[in-house]
């Protein structure tokens, strides 16, 4: 009877332990973006962060779940992607509407200081997905567009990977620049800071 309950007790812990890891490995890599978020709603200043960031993550997780479908991993990795897409575009939002809002501030205050009347606001140009202008390609005006630009990139490379699923060729060459696309996080960050000649608003 004893053997029994030290082996339930040990049954349970191990199962403890890899909840945990489990907990650990899913929400592990949102947790340096939880401060960066708070800090730039905070200060209403996004300019010490690059939204490229939010870019290439959402590449590599999107291509982490569809590589995911040619060969099957651990389901943790598979959450964690989700929840990394998730929070990307949370931090999109935020930066979207607090670049708007500050752009808007400044032309308004331009607008005054110049003499003009406020309908000329009206006028401020917006960026959208679908005008398919490279010059402001991930410096869009709304968060909708941004959205739309995820989608139809998971739908071309999902239509794209349901056709080529057979290939083992191309379900490596798709967990390669998942893994790839990760590995160059930083570097949008780095040339940021570099335009910026600063790191401030950048949380470590």
């Amino acid at each position: 009877m004893e053997e029994k309950g030290t082996e339930w007790l040990l049954f349970a812990v191990h199962r403890l332990v890899s909840w945990g890891a489990s907990a650990a490995m899913i929400f592990g890599g949102i947790v340096p973006y939880i401060p960066q978020y708070r800090d730039i709603r905070r200060t209403q200043n996004a300019d010490g962060f690059s939204v490229y960031v939010c870019l290439m993550l959402l590449v590599a997780n999107i291509l982490r779940i569809l590589f995911w479908f040619g060969r099957h991993f651990e389901s943790p990795l598979l959450w964690q992607s989700i929840i990394m897409i998730l929070t990307m575009l949370l931090m999109l939002k935020l930066c979207t509407e607090v670049r708007v809002a500050n752009d808007l501030n400044t032309k308004r205050r331009l607008f005054t200081a110049s003499g003009s009347k406020d309908e000329e606001l009206k006028a401020y140009p917006k960026r959208c997905f679908l005008d398919f202008d490279m010059n402001f390609f991930w410096h869009w005006s709304r968060f909708t567009d941004y959205v739309q630009c995820v989608l139809a990139f998971t739908a071309v490379t999902g239509y794209i990977t349901y056709l080529s699923l057979d290939s083992v060729l191309y379900v490596e060459t798709l967990g390669f620049l998942a893994v790839f696309t990760e590995a160059m996080l930083g570097v949008p960050q780095l040339y940021r800071n570099h335009q910026n000649y600063s790191t401030e608003g950048m949380r470590s």
